[in-house]
């Protein structure tokens, strides 16, 4: 299938430009390392590092975050021991820290490695629940991400996007799946987002989160009807579901046995699509949780339609060994 086209590509970010970013929402406070201003916070150099975290001495995210517990940590070591894990915070590896909580006393015992090293040094009086949460926000503000027609949800625990024509009767599947007891993410349009290399999270606009539109009875309330486990904030997107009309699909002996399988590229990360040909008298929802059971299984290493194959030929293979038996011998 053809790519995605991303709404917004990702851009690189600097510590002075997530500074101020980030300055109004939580107060913040350069305390040291100036100098590393222009040190390049995303994205992060090597594969796989995170962008934000909690103090982490052997994988450093580029922003690590120093609360209270961290502070405790480090106050119940040794003078020498903490000062080797103090100079190995303030290595190459930190892009930046960000002191939480108020902790006076760990900002002046940084401040002069920090400006000797040249690793950006913020503090917040907020606590590190409320940084992370806004470092979450904030990176997905950095991130490609693009808007997709569709309806996504969790099945099985899996992330699934459900997409088709208008009016092909994805909000009815997407009501009847989530009254079978899967969840609701996104209706219509979920945003879609490269967190990592290979990873594609999806979550609901603002605007009309917890909501769906079904035709014929105007926008639900799913987690008034359903309660609060019938919702869900974001996702991993691992497969697509896409509806089509049973006359637009052409016949194939091959479909008959493998489905209809392809990978559509969204933000450069290829995504698995089932197509589910739609006619009067098939259960959609059955068949979308079989396609999710069948997913995992693939995924867990077994086809049904390799293994049909391998017990064909095998029992072709003990045909023309029993035939070869029974022949005659000259």
């Amino acid at each position: 299938m053809e790519a995605a086209n991303a709404a917004a590509m990702s851009r690189s970010a600097t510590a002075h430009a997530i500074f101020q970013g980030l300055g109004a929402l939580l107060d913040l406070c350069w305390i040291g390392g100036k100098s590393g201003a222009d040190r390049v916070l995303w994205p992060p150099v090597e594969v796989g590092t995170p962008f934000y975290g909690l103090m982490n001495w052997i994988r450093s995210p580029r922003v690590q975050i120093f609360g209270a517990e961290e502070s405790d940590f480090l106050n119940s070591l040794e003078s020498a021991v903490r000062e080797v894990l103090v100079q190995r915070l303030l290595g190459p590896t930190t892009g930046a820290i960000l002191i939480c909580d108020n902790l006076v006393g760990q900002v002046e015992a940084l401040r002069v490695g920090a400006d000797i090293a040249g690793t950006p040094i913020w503090a917040t009086p907020s606590a590190s629940s409320v940084v992370l949460e806004r470092l979450y926000h904030y990176r997905q503000t950095l991130e490609a991400s693009t808007v997709i027609h569709g309806e996504l949800l969790e099945v099985f625990g899996m992330g699934v996007l459900v997409t088709g024509g208008s009016g092909i009767g994805k909000s009815e599947l997407a009501l009847e799946l989530i009254s079978r007891g899967h969840r609701l993410i996104a209706d219509d349009t979920p945003n879609l987002t490269r967190i990592a290399p290979d990873v594609l999270e999806g979550v609901c606009p603002p605007t009309i989160r917890d909501l769906l539109e079904v035709r014929g009875l105007g926008i639900l309330n799913i987690r008034r009807m359903f309660g609060d486990s019938a919702i869900k904030r974001n996702k991993r997107v691992r497969l697509i579901i896409n509806l089509v009309k049973q006359e637009e699909v052409p016949p194939s002996d091959d479909a008959r046995l493998r489905g209809l399988r392809d990978v559509q590229i969204i933000l450069g990360i290829g995504i698995p699509v089932i197509t589910l040909p739609i006619a009067p008298g098939r259960n959609l929802a059955v068949l979308l949780e079989c396609a999710v059971r069948d997913h995992i299984l693939r995924l867990n290493g077994y086809q049904a339609d390799e293994d049909l194959m391998a017990r064909m030929t095998q029992a072709m293979a003990e045909d023309a060994s029993a035939m070869a038996e029974a022949l005659p011998c000259v």
